[in-house]
């Protein structure tokens, strides 16, 4: 689940996209995730390192330098996050602020754009490991758009 994404004929998507333009989609994402209701229990106040970690791991996952396994080690996302109560909600929360993100990055194509949050879907969907109280179903994020 954290291998870098396959090349394209364009080159990576690091590539395609730069490392300008992932640094001001982290940054519009965080500044989303802070205002979520669903999300804010879950993430530190200062949100600063989790960023810092963010955009690391993006960088390398997308097939850049790999910024996050020599800072930090092995991603390891799932055991990272399982002591976070991860939730089929905030799985769909985490994605749309990472979609309005993508929309509010224009630097990022269209094409680019759809590539990651593709990605990222598969990743969300792979970090949830609580059931909603509602019942939803760990592992799986049921509607993600």
């Amino acid at each position: 689940m954290t291998a870098p994404m396959p090349l394209s004929a364009g080159g990576s998507l690091y590539e395609r996209i730069g490392p300008q333009a992932l640094a001001a989609l982290v940054t519009r994402f965080y500044a989303r995730v802070a205002q979520d209701p669903d999300l804010v229990p879950i993430f530190p106040a200062d949100l600063t390192e989790t960023a810092e970690k963010q955009l690391a791991f993006l960088t390398g996952f997308l097939g850049g330098p790999p910024l996050y396994h020599q800072t930090y080690g092995p991603p390891r996302l799932r055991a990272r996050h399982l002591p976070h109560a991860i939730t089929p909600t905030r799985g769909r929360a985490w994605l749309a602020c990472m979609a309005r993100a993508l929309q509010d990055t224009p630097q990022i194509g269209q094409a680019e754009a759809r590539e990651l949050h593709a990605a990222l879907a598969r990743v969300a969907a792979h970090m949830v490991n609580t059931p909603d109280e509602d019942g939803g179903k760990v592992g799986q994020l049921l509607s993600i758009d």
